[in-house]
């Protein structure tokens, strides 16, 4: 069974182990398939609204990106925080984000769901392209929120290209992370960026290729219709495919040569050696579009611990009854996991917080300004 398979040492606060030991995900009889897994992480009882406050956030190139504020009434000032990050074509509103916030806020943790440049409410927002090596986007919305919150401790939470994301970002981070930076953790993270696109045209995987390529290629035309002046590629038909739709539209738009430059600069995997930062990855050895071998093929830090299980898809993890409420195996153990390294932090002096109610636009300090 593959469970917990690094074989370095555990990141620790102090003396204290940062994440706590996870319990084996048992998949739901009838969805063992992990493609089944994968299709119906999108699916479920539809959460009741969120009654967020929405925050603009400047960026130092012009461009905004959109925090969804969500503070349960219990919250206070110094209390945590937790920031969402969604992945490829999704948004603040993606199911698995929804239900993760949800689950923290129950718990009396203030989350903010971030909408990647130009995604979700931040469409007209940006005129640069999302991309998955935008690390700095992240490392933004960690310094506009230790700003706005001293005091408060703060776990970043990455899903998919947004798990690649914030790896990146704690990589390049080093030890001149935040202080109220307490943990990172990135679920089924595509580490290796050009080993999962190759992943993505293999087999029935294609399937996924398409379907990806479809809705990037339909957020293109939504993008140049709302924003005409904005940097814009053209092309004589749509990619068929991940891969070309990045060589033809990722790529030039955002300052690399290609889409394999792209992959080599925007891959977290190299930089996992540099974190320094309590970090989990949690990911599936059965998972469709990210292929389990990239994981041990870049060393980590003494900071990273890795949990691949069995079974679970693509953010899918649809478990068997009994276990937990909702079935819904990942979101419960990363609930469980930031409790437990909220539990080990250290302690931050609490200072006075906004609330987070109405909608404000702010600007942030460069990553690596805060104290």
């Amino acid at each position: 069974m593959l469970m917990s398979i690094s074989q370095q040492p555990t990141a620790t606060i102090g003396s204290r182990r940062s994440f706590r030991p996870i319990p084996p995900f048992r998949p739901h009889p009838l969805f063992r398939n992990p493609h089944a897994q994968t299709i119906l992480s999108g699916y479920g009882r539809r959460p009741p609204p969120h009654r967020a406050a929405r925050h603009e956030t400047l960026l130092d190139d012009g461009d905004k990106i959109v925090l969804h504020d969500d503070a349960p009434a219990s919250w206070r000032a110094g209390d945590p925080v937790v920031l969402l990050l969604h992945g490829l074509c999704g948004s603040h509103a993606s199911p698995y984000v929804n239900r993760t916030a949800m689950k923290l806020n129950a718990r009396g943790m203030r989350t903010f769901r971030m909408d990647l440049r130009g995604c979700g409410a931040g469409l007209s927002l940006a005129s640069l392209p999302m991309h998955a090596g935008r690390s700095e986007d992240a490392a933004a919305a960690v310094a506009w929120i230790a700003e706005r919150c001293p005091g408060s401790p703060i776990v970043v939470v990455g899903f998919s290209l947004g798990g690649n994301m914030v790896l990146k970002m704690a990589g390049e981070m080093g030890a001149s992370a935040p202080v109220p930076l307490q943990a990172v953790i990135a679920a089924a993270p595509p580490i290796d960026l050009a080993a999962t696109c190759r992943n993505l045209a293999c087999g029935w995987n294609a399937l996924y290729d398409r379907a990806f390529v479809r809705a990037l290629t339909r957020h293109v035309r939504e993008r140049r219709r709302l924003l005409p002046d904005a940097p814009h590629v053209e092309f004589s038909r749509p990619p068929r495919g991940v891969y070309e739709f990045d060589d033809l539209v990722t790529a030039p738009l955002s300052g690399f040569a290609g889409a394999d430059d792209y992959y080599t600069r925007a891959s977290s995997g190299p930089l996992l050696k540099d974190i320094r930062t309590p970090t989990l990855i949690l990911a599936a050895a059965d998972d469709p579009l990210v292929p389990a071998a990239i994981f041990d093929a870049w060393p980590r830090s003494p900071a990273v611990e890795l949990h691949l299980t069995d079974h679970g898809g693509h953010l899918g993890y649809i478990g068997v009854s009994g276990v937990d409420p909702d079935r819904r195996w990942l979101e419960w153990r990363l609930v469980e996991q930031i409790e437990g390294v909220l539990k080990n932090r250290h302690p931050l002096l609490p200072l006075p917080c906004g609330t987070g109610q109405g909608e404000s636009q702010s600007s942030i300090r460069r990553p690596g300004t805060l104290a």
